[in-house]
């Protein structure tokens, strides 16, 4: 024997064990003696025996239960029982144990190898079928694998891919591959002809599937889109799905998207009577799901496209510039008039960094000024005189957009506005003095009748009206222009109480119930003390003018949430419901005004603005014929503007 098999004799020394040794050594076997338990299990670890012959006894273990054990370790090694005598009971123990033989004596030499001999070649046979069914289950494995594989590829080209006749094709080339088949085809419904037409095939003539059209009814594929059901067979004879085309077998899958059959998906074989399984259905079907998902892909990406093209299309040409910026500043999107502003040209800027494609010192103040003390408004000018606006808006998710709107012609205008006011301003005031002073010299000149005193009393009302109104214009002049700049810190609990004396008379002549609330200990206030005087010298001389004798006033200054909160509650005439929200305007008056009641309708814009240039919140709350109450409100921690 080339390879010597070799024999395990687990038994203890003896007669008989000499015996067997002389046999089987005869026989050309390898031998493996154990003479105790221990040497036994050493044995079997150490070696590889191709068969086992033990005794029923081996010192104090019994030879059928250690059988057993090694029969769990090693389910195909041939086994030998040896007993003493023939005993049938435990030939049938040894056999139901799952030993491959069972000897007893007289023992001849001969009968110890057939018995040995026998055992091998059962070992023999059984170990080839283990093989095989090795050989079948991993082939079989194999085949599994390779569909996994397939499949995944096949999942990865349909996310990775844009192109759907190129992800349709190979959802049908997996599907022939896959399945064994001949021919394999993704038809889909014409909406205009209600027929289908082949959008991707295997192995077919080109010039067929591009003629290839199939009516919805009468047909097995119209069949399928009609009934949403998949459909398979396999027949001894072709049957016929469409004229002169004739299949054994086939398998129809529906292509199904929120409950509407738009497609089918199949394999036939047109010469061989080779048929498909379950397993082959339920391939297709994965398969019909990622054709699905392909084409949703593709709609998606079709719709995004557009959707995309119409929003460029609307920003191009929007009049105003739009930049969109992604996280790191880097340009999303840019449209033409934003270009243009910068001096960009047509090049292509996206992905670029903004701060390096724009040099704009303005610009660069916008976006630096973001982390600490963003500016949602920000003016940016050009060498040329051109000013925009900039405004700075977060997207989440996304990054940020700026859009800019030319401002120069309201600039201009501004500035215009500003040039009259103070020329008009100047040029009345030196001869509204002269008026003025003249007046006061009549009465030295000589002595005026009745009528005359009543005339010259209306001059000098109108002088001073106009007088008023010159210097309010100057005021809201000086604030809007930024003039008023310097900020100190202010007491405004001072400033309300010396208001509050100066018009004590005028609330005494009227009889008003005047209450003052003022919170102790109130924070300093970072302002304009003269503007903020104004501010609440307007809103109390308003509050007196427009309440009527024996009314009530309430006013009330506190803190809260680091904000100084000033309001003033007056009994008065009220406001008409349409005219409060133009009370702030310039020039504006409310209908219900007493006409001889003196004012310029600019007291409420300069208070509007001198509050705006602190950061604070001014509003109204009124019902008309019953009083109103104006409420300011102002940052205790308000910077100085630069």
């Amino acid at each position: 024997m080339a390879n010597k098999d070799l024999v395990l004799l687990a038994m203890e020394g003896s007669v008989t064990l000499d015996l067997l040794e002389r046999a089987l050594r005869s026989a050309g076997y390898d031998l493996v003696t154990a003479k105790t338990v221990v040497g036994f299990e050493k044995a079997l670890n150490d070696t590889i025996p191709t068969i086992l012959l033990i005794a029923e006894d081996l010192e104090d273990k019994n030879g059928l239960d250690l059988s057993r054990a090694t029969l769990e370790r090693f389910p195909t090694m041939p086994i030998i029982f040896y007993a003493s005598t023939h005993d049938p009971a435990k030939v049938l123990d040894a056999m139901r144990a799952g030993l491959s033989d069972y000897i007893f004596p007289p023992l001849k030499i001969d009968a110890i190898v057939r018995a040995v001999q026998h055992s091998q070649k059962h070992s023999h046979q059984m170990g080839d079928w283990v093989r095989r069914e090795v050989k079948r289950t991993t082939a079989s494995l194999e085949t599994r694998v390779n569909e996994m594989d397939t499949l995944v590829k096949l999942s990865h080209s349909i996310n990775a891919s844009l192109d759907l006749d190129s992800v349709l094709t190979s959802v049908v080339t997996a599907a022939v591959e896959l399945t064994g088949s001949e021919e394999g085809s993704l038809l889909m419904v014409d909406e205009t002809t209600h027929e289908l037409y082949m959008r991707a095939g295997k192995n077919y003539e080109e010039g067929y599937a591009r003629t290839f059209r199939l009516p919805v009814s009468d047909s097995m594929a119209g069949q399928v889109i009609e009934t949403g059901e998949l459909i398979s067979f396999c027949k001894d004879s072709p049957d016929k799905i469409k004229t002169s085309y004739l299949v054994y077998s086939l398998i129809y899958v529906p292509l199904s998207f929120n409950g509407k059959v738009t497609g089918v998906l199949g394999v036939d074989n047109r010469m061989a009577k080779r048929p498909f399984t379950n397993h082959h259905e339920l391939l297709m079907k994965v398969l019909a799901d990622f054709a699905v998902i392909a084409i949703q892909n593709a709609q998606l990406y079709t719709e995004s496209q557009h959707e995309r093209a119409k929003l460029q299309t609307t920003i191009a040409n929007l009049q105003d510039g739009v930049i969109l910026l992604d996280n790191e500043k880097r340009i999303l999107l840019i449209n033409p008039v934003a270009k243009k502003a910068f001096g960009l040209g047509l090049k292509d800027l996206t992905n670029m960094p903004v701060l390096e494609a724009i040099t704009n010192n303005d610009f660069k103040s916008l976006l630096t000024s973001i982390t600490d003390n963003p500016l949602k408004l920000h003016e940016i000018a050009f060498e040329d005189g051109r000013v925009f606006s900039a405004q700075y808006s977060p997207i989440p998710n996304v990054g940020a957009v700026i859009t800019i709107e030319d401002i120069s012609h309201f600039k201009m205008l501004d500035r215009l506005k500003s040039d009259f006011i103070h020329t008009i301003s100047h040029d009345l005031r030196s001869p509204l003095t002269s008026i003025i002073g003249y007046i006061d010299l009549l009465e030295r000149v000589g002595t005026l009748n009745q009528q005359q005193k009543d005339f010259v009393g209306h001059v000098q009302s109108s002088a001073r009206h106009i007088t008023e109104l010159v210097n309010d214009l100057l005021i809201l002049d000086r604030i809007e222009t930024g003039f008023d700049t310097r900020k100190e810190d202010v007491v405004m609990e001072t400033i309300l109480r010396f208001t509050l004396e100066n018009l004590a008379q005028q609330v005494k002549d009227k009889h008003l119930d005047l209450q003052v609330n003022i919170e102790p200990g109130l924070p300093v206030l970072r302002g304009s003390s003269m503007r903020l005087r104004q501010v609440i010298d307007n809103l109390v001389v308003n509050a007196i003018k427009y309440t009527p004798e024996n009314g009530k006033i309430r006013v009330s200054l506190h803190c809260k949430s680091d904000q100084i909160i000033f309001d003033v509650v007056d009994t008065g005439i009220g406001i008409p419901p349409a005219d409060q929200p133009h009370i702030f305007e310039k020039f504006y008056r409310a209908e219900n005004a007493p006409a001889d009641t003196p004012g310029t309708g600019l007291g409420l814009s300069i208070v509007k603005s001198i509050v705006e240039n602190h950061h604070g919140l001014i509003w109204v709350e009124s019902v008309y014929g019953r009083g109103s109450k104006f409420v300011v409100v102002l940052p205790i921690n308000n910077e100085p503007d630069k």
